[in-house]
C-alpha cells in the first residue's frame, strides 16, 4: 500500500510506494548502300570506312570504362553498407543466430508454475526457488538457498509489510510461495543487444575512477580507505530520458573492492533506464556484480548464474512505480547490501525490510573478505551521437544545486562496519566526470544525516 508521511521538522514529506538505373544509348547513323545479290534481289549492306570503326571504338571504350567506374564506385559504398548490415538477412546465418538465441533463451527462461501478465507489458514467471539461473552456477550447483541472516545493529525500519513499488503487482498477483518471479526475456531482447554473448552484461571497458571511459560519465559520492561490510541509502526514483537505444541512465550503490584493474569485484544495485536492455523507457530495480571488472563474469539482474533470490514479492529488472516528479512529489526506495558474518554471502534488502537474496561469497575474491571502496551517485552513457554530447539525463535531469524536489538525491548515507553496524560516512568525497553536463553536491544534515544531489540534463550552452 502507498503512504505518504512528512517531516515536521524539515518540513518535507516523501511518497512511499511503489535502381535500378537505366541508361539510354544513342544510335550512330551508319553508311549503307544497296547491293542486287545473284537472284537479282536488293539488299541491304553495312559498310563501315576505317574512320568510322575508330570512332565508334573510342566510343564503345569509354562507355565500358564509364560503367566500369562507376560499378566500382557504387559497389565500394555498398560493401560498406552491407558489412555494416545485420548479417541475419542471409537465410542460413539467419537460421542459425535464431537457434542460438533460442538455446540461450531456454539456459534464462526456466518453467514454470504460474505466469503473471504486467500491465507494462512484462511476463513474470513464478519458477521454483531451486530452479532459479542461481544453481546453473558450477559452485552452486547442488546446494539450496540459504535462511535470512541477521540484520547489521542500528538498522530501523517501519515493518516487513511489502508496499506495492512495482508495476507488475498492480496485477494483484504474486508467485506462490517456494517460487521466484523473474522477468520473462524475449527474442526481440536478444536481438537488441549486440550480440548474444554480452546480453545481459555491461560493455567490457577500462576502469578507472578518477575520469570518464568508454563513453561512461559519472557523478558520485565515496568513501574509501577503510574496511566496508556493506552500505546503506535511499534513493529518490525518476524517469530521466535516454535519448539513444544504446545508452542508459542509471542512479545506484556500488560496493568495491580490488584495484581498478581487471580484478575488480564489484556489487551493484538501484535504478535504470535501459532502452537496449529492456526495450522501453521505465526505471526498473535492477542488480549487477562482477569479479574481472565486467570482462567474463556476472550480469545484469538474474540473466546469468549468480545471485540467489529468495524472495517471492520482488522482480529483478521489473519497473518501479510510481516516479519522483519535478517540483511535486518525492518517491524514494531504501536499500541496503551487507556481508553476512556467519557464511559471508552479501544479502540485498530492497524496500522496508524485505529481503530480496543474497550474492553468495564463493562468486568473488577481493569481496569474499570486505569492500575496500562505496559509492553512492548516477551513471549515463554518452555515445556522442551527431558528434556532440549526449541529451541523455542523469537522476532527475537537472543539476545538483537546485535541491530537494527538483534535483536527485542519496539521503541516510550509512556503510557497515567490521562489527555488523551501520554507521555515518566519514571523509565523504564526491566527484563528477563532466561536471558542466551533470554535477554533485553532498551535505549532512539531523534529519538526512550524509546526503548528496547529483544529476543533470547532458548537452546544455556549458556542455556541447
Amino acid at each position: 500500500m502507498a503512504s505518504f508521511h512528512c517531516d515536521k521538522t524539515e518540513n518535507i514529506c516523501f511518497w512511499f510506494d511503489f535502381r535500378r538505373r537505366q541508361e539510354e544509348g544513342k544510335c550512330t547513323k551508319q553508311k549503307q548502300k544497296q547491293e542486287t545479290d545473284l537472284f537479282g534481289r536488293r539488299r541491304r549492306r553495312i559498310v563501315h570506312t576505317r574512320m568510322d570503326f575508330t570512332f565508334h571504338f573510342l566510343i564503345i571504350s569509354s562507355f565500358v570504362f564509364f560503367l566500369l567506374l562507376s560499378s566500382t564506385a557504387i559497389s565500394a559504398s555498398q560493401f560498406d553498407d552491407f558489412r555494416r548490415l545485420n548479417q541475419t538477412f542471409r537465410p542460413g546465418e539467419e537460421s542459425k543466430k535464431m537457434k542460438l538465441i533460442r538455446t540461450h533463451l531456454l539456459k534464462i527462461n526456466k518453467p514454470s508454475v504460474k505466469t503473471i501478465q504486467s500491465p507494462d507489458g512484462d511476463i513474470l514467471d513464478c519458477v521454483m526457488v531451486h530452479h532459479q539461473p542461481a544453481f546453473d552456477h558450477p559452485v552452486l550447483k547442488g546446494t539450496k538457498p540459504l535462511n535470512p541472516p541477521d540484520r547489521p545493529n542500528g538498522h530501523h525500519h517501519a515493518g516487513m509489510e511489502l508496499e506495492n513499488y512495482q508495476l507488475w503487482s498492480l496485477s494483484g498477483e504474486y508467485c506462490p510461495e517456494g517460487t521466484i518471479p523473474i522477468r520473462r526475456t524475449t527474442e526481440q531482447d536478444i536481438l537488441r543487444a549486440n550480440s548474444i554473448k554480452r546480453f545481459g552484461r555491461k560493455i567490457a571497458r577500462p576502469v578507472r575512477r578518477d575520469s570518464s571511459s568508454g563513453g561512461h560519465e559519472h557523478a558520485v559520492g565515496y568513501v574509501s580507505g577503510d574496511e566496508y561490510y556493506g552500505a546503506k541509502a535511499s534513493i529518490n526514483v525518476w524517469d530521466p530520458k535516454v535519448t539513444d537505444r544504446f545508452e542508459f541512465s542509471l542512479s545506484q550503490m556500488w560496493v568495491i573492492s580490488g584495484a581498478f584493474g581487471d580484478d575488480l569485484n564489484t556489487i551493484e544495485a538501484g535504478w535504470q533506464v535501459s532502452p537496449e536492455l529492456y526495450g522501453d523507457n521505465y526505471p526498473r530495480f535492477f542488480t549487477y556484480w562482477t569479479t574481472d571488472a565486467y570482462q567474463a563474469t556476472g550480469c545484469y539482474n538474474l540473466l546469468c548464474s549468480g545471485f540467489v533470490q529468495t524472495n517471492n514479492r520482488i522482480a529483478i529488472g521489473a519497473a518501479i512505480s510510481p516516479t519522483s516528479s519535478y517540483n511535486g512529489g518525492q518517491f524514494d526506495i531504501s536499500l541496503l547490501i551487507w556481508k553476512d558474518p556467519k557464511h559471508g554471502n552479501w544479502w540485498l534488502e530492497f524496500g522496508s525490510g524485505v529481503l530480496v537474496g543474497y550474492w553468495p561469497a564463493s562468486l568473488f575474491t577481493h569481496l569474499r573478505d570486505h569492500a575496500s571502496m562505496v559509492q553512492f551517485g548516477g551513471e549515463i552513457v554518452n555515445s556522442q551521437p551527431s558528434g556532440s554530447h549526449t541529451s541523455t539525463q542523469m537522476g532527475s535531469g537537472h543539476f545538483a544545486g537546485e535541491g530537494f524536489g527538483k534535483a536527485s538525491y542519496f539521503r541516510n548515507m550509512q556503510v557497515v562496519d567490521w562489527d555488523n553496524s551501520l554507521i555515518p560516512l566519514s571523509n565523504l568525497k564526491v566527484v563528477a566526470d563532466n561536471p558542466n553536463c551533470y554535477d554533485i553536491r553532498g551535505g549532512i544534515n539531523n534529519v538526512w544525516g550524509n546526503y548528496i544531489y547529483y544529476g543533470g540534463p547532458g548537452k546544455n550552452p556549458r556542455c556541447p
